[in-house]
């Protein structure tokens, strides 16, 4: 099962961004993404909506569970 940190993880790599860069791209702290990748914690929707932007996807990406 493929989580909504496991495609926040994915599209950053894509982009090769660091969670700092992707971060301060979004106005959020890397400490904070990083507990969204490992499934500490979910984003709102609002903050997802940001992530998405930051990474220039739709974030209707982000909570696909299919493995590319």
């Amino acid at each position: 099962m493929v989580t909504i940190g496991d495609n926040i993880r994915k599209y950053r790599k894509k982009k090769n961004l660091t969670q700092k860069e992707l971060g301060d791209i979004v106005k959020i702290s890397n400490t904070y993404l990083s507990d969204m990748e490992i499934g500490r914690t979910n984003p709102s929707i609002k903050t997802l909506k940001r992530i998405a932007k930051g990474l220039e996807i739709s974030y209707v990406d982000l909570l696909k569970d299919t493995e590319e």
